[in-house]
């Protein structure tokens, strides 16, 4: 078995804004940075044994201030990267409503086939992140390993664990440094647990200003 700690980017300017960030590659804000550091103070502990993200900074910057407590390198893996949303990349949802209507439809109502000018479909994105993060699994059969890439990397992977179709809307959180645990037999993923953001609760936000430190962004409208 492959233990898979698989971790969405701390917060950018454009997760509080819901501008959609895709390929183009934003950079943390300060209180992602923030996250991050958060994080990996509590992932310290852990016995991880390589390191994994996408090669996009949110990610890759993140996953770098958690595995320095390790004295591990960051491998980078385009296969990791968010969706390729194409001509809607950068703008917010709202905007997106406005200009692109037909392209807004397919993605509040999970059009898996749907693909955006110069983007890639729902069906492309998922296969391209299965693919991707089961090839890293599959590198490292008994070891623990650091996974930190997007939001919808995040999506594909629970859906595939739970096998539920890309058709059917969201049901979980995907929020900034959310610490989520897998297993992966070789073949299939199994959920052990999703969403722990307590490193971002309580004792651990004495030392910053919590007005500032809002809850973490989720990802997308579906």
């Amino acid at each position: 078995m492959a233990n898979i700690l698989l971790i969405r980017h701390g917060e950018t300017d454009w997760n509080r804004e819901k501008r959609l960030q895709g390929y183009l590659d934003i950079g943390l804000n300060s209180i992602g940075i923030e996250q991050a550091n958060l994080l990996a103070k509590v992932l310290a502990k852990e016995h991880i044994q390589a390191a994994y993200a996408s090669d996009l900074s949110r990610a890759f910057d993140t996953a770098k201030t958690i595995a320095h407590h390790h004295q591990l390198e960051v491998q980078q893996d385009a296969l990791l990267r968010e969706r390729c949303y194409g001509e809607i990349q950068g703008k917010t949802y709202a905007e997106i409503e406005q200009t692109h209507p037909e392209n807004y439809h397919a993605w509040v109502t999970r059009n898996a086939n749907f693909q955006p000018k110069d983007g890639e479909s729902l069906q492309q994105f998922y296969d391209r992140v299965v693919l991707g993060v089961k090839q890293i699994a599959k590198r490292h059969l008994g070891q623990t390993i650091l996974i930190v890439a997007h939001g919808g990397v995040l999506d594909c992977i629970y859906r595939e664990a739970a096998k539920i179709d890309l058709s059917e809307k969201r049901k979980i959180e995907l929020l900034n440094t959310s610490l989520n645990r897998l297993v992966f037999d070789g073949e299939n993923f199994e959920i052990l647990s999703w969403g722990d953001t307590s490193h971002l609760q309580g004792d651990a936000l004495d030392e910053i200003d919590r007005q500032s430190f809002p809850k973490s962004v989720s990802w997308d409208l579906p």
